[in-house]
């Protein structure tokens, strides 16, 4: 049976003595790594935690992280990892809606883990994780780690949930997808057949944990038995003095992550010659950005995977040896690569029929890495699911060699510095400021961040708002990402013969004279 725990099981038999994970000031070997991952499984089977049941963590990135995901498996539970930029009510939901038992909380996070107690009943028990003083009503995580004994592995596995990743949702409500232990696992060897990784790897977390870009790399990383660095949060010169530090072989990012690297004018005063492979991915990447770190960095190989969420997350590689600025391939650069192993890709139009090489499409994916579904969402699981295949949402075509080519997106979604932004959601949020009228939400473009979250509003009648008291009253209801980072207001909105506002419109002169509507 495909089960995650496993990947643990065989590193510490094979080298129990080598550095398993690195942070901060403390190191821990694959035979303490697994006997504090066995301790923690039976703190968490103490306070209520066995198969099927959930158990949450919020908090910034740690070698805490880590455990958490492998003693929930081991334990026979789901993980769910919480994003540490949703604002309160966005957490609170999330943990009734997983029906979360225990919640692991970071230092930053006491407070608003405090009001779960309230907002979100049917949470028991919260394990303090940080570095300081436990305060008063929570467990101690290293004190109860110590007092606990090691359990067996539930060894469960196969089509059996291992995590709920929460993600925007097109009906202003985020959902929970539901990743299996084979859907991990498999995105995982794909990861290892088109990047060539192997155990002597040496990687570094940098992105935020919560994110399955992120989170499906500390199982790769796992099951090669390599090292796992992380730091608690990506900067620019953390990254870099990572690097140069811990002699760093491999990186994932996000391209406004890249483009802040390449953007650091102390860049070339770090010793970076220990990297060998850059992986992105999480939204598209800019090719001049990427051509000028090829240029920049020409002894490392980049890998770009291209997917979502429910696609564990990747379901194409665009594989080193693509990324070449040899003028028969440059082009190739602008895609996202071909199918991995084990999945199948096609591009097809409103009745699932193929369209011809060349012809744009909504992508579709079937294989392995496709998610079981959403939590608790039958009906949305089978609209996403249907005749087999993951229906993306995204605008594409393929090319003669199979490459295939983001142009748009289908669904309406922003992606700003990686993270997914469902423009519903903003819009539900902005509608609740008592001057509003009507609002729709569009991507524009970002030098940095890829997209920008826009909104188009008009007032209602004898009223008015500023653009600051509009964003700070998003605020207060949604994550900071997610919120306008500009505001227009306009007399009137563009309407289609249906009367539903037109945001190809709204878009047009943002994106005019652009290849894509994506960025």
């Amino acid at each position: 049976m495909m089960q995650l725990t496993l990947a643990l099981h065989r590193a510490r038999r094979i080298h129990p003595a080598k550095t398993a994970v690195v942070f901060a000031g403390r190191r821990w070997t694959y035979s303490q790594f697994a006997d504090r991952v066995a301790r923690l499984a039976g703190v968490l089977a103490d306070l209520g935690i066995g198969p099927g049941d959930r158990v949450a963590m919020l908090s910034h990135s740690s070698d805490r992280y880590l455990e958490f995901f492998f003693a929930a498996f081991w334990v026979g539970g789901i993980a769910v990892p919480v994003s540490t930029r949703y604002a309160q009510p966005e957490t609170a939901f999330l943990l009734q809606d997983c029906g979360a038992k225990v919640l692991l909380a970071g230092d930053e996070f006491v407070d608003m883990a405090e009001a779960m107690r309230v907002e979100a009943p049917g949470l028991r028990h919260i394990v303090y994780a940080g570095e300081g003083d436990t305060p008063a009503g929570m467990i101690d995580y290293e004190a109860a780690i110590a007092a606990r004994a090691p359990i067996p592995d539930a060894r469960r596995g196969g089509d059996d949930v291992a995590v709920l990743f929460y993600t925007g949702g097109t009906t202003g409500r985020s959902k929970g997808v539901m990743l299996t232990h084979i859907n991990c696992m498999s995105n995982s060897f794909g990861g290892m057949v088109h990047t060539k990784l192997g155990g002597e790897l040496i990687g570094l977390h940098a992105g935020p944990l919560y994110h399955a870009a992120a989170g499906s790399r500390v199982f790769t990383n796992t099951m090669l038995g390599a090292t796992h660095v992380v730091i608690p949060r990506f900067t620019v010169k953390g990254v870099l003095e990572a690097i140069q530090q811990h002699r760093i072989s491999f990186v994932s990012m996000v391209p406004t992550m890249m483009t802040m690297i390449l953007n650091e004018p102390d860049l070339d005063t770090y010793d970076l010659s220990s990297l060998r492979l850059i992986g992105y991915g999480g939204a598209p990447m800019p090719v001049a950005t990427l051509e000028a770190l090829m240029r920049r960095l020409p002894q490392v190989g980049f890998a770009q995977a291209y997917g979502m969420t429910e696609l564990s997350p990747a379901c194409t590689y665009l594989e080193p040896a693509d990324h070449s600025l040899d003028p028969d391939k440059v082009h190739r650069l602008a895609s996202g690569g071909r199918a991995i192993v084990g999945c199948d890709l096609r591009v097809v139009d409103t009745d699932d029929n193929d369209v011809p090489v060349g012809q744009i499409g909504e992508i579709i994916v079937a294989g392995a890495t496709v998610m079981k579904g959403y939590w608790n969402q039958p009906d949305m699981t089978a609209e996403a699911l249907r005749g087999g295949y993951m229906h993306t949402g995204d605008a594409g075509y393929l090319d003669a060699d199979g490459y295939v080519y983001v142009s748009d997106r289908i669904k309406d979604m922003i992606v700003t510095g990686g993270e997914n932004v469902y423009s519903i959601e903003v819009e539900n949020a902005v509608l609740t400021h008592p001057a509003i009228r009507e609002c729709a939400v569009i991507g524009v473009p970002h030098p940095l961040w890829g997209e920008a979250v826009h909104a188009v509003v008009t007032f209602k009648a004898g009223q008015s708002a500023g653009a600051d008291d509009i964003i700070a009253h998003c605020r207060q209801r949604i994550a900071g990402f997610k919120c306008p980072q500009t505001i227009e207001v306009r007399d009137a909105m563009p309407l289609s013969q249906a009367n539903k506002i037109l945001k190809t419109a709204l878009r047009q002169p943002h994106w005019a004279g652009r290849a894509k509507a994506v960025n």
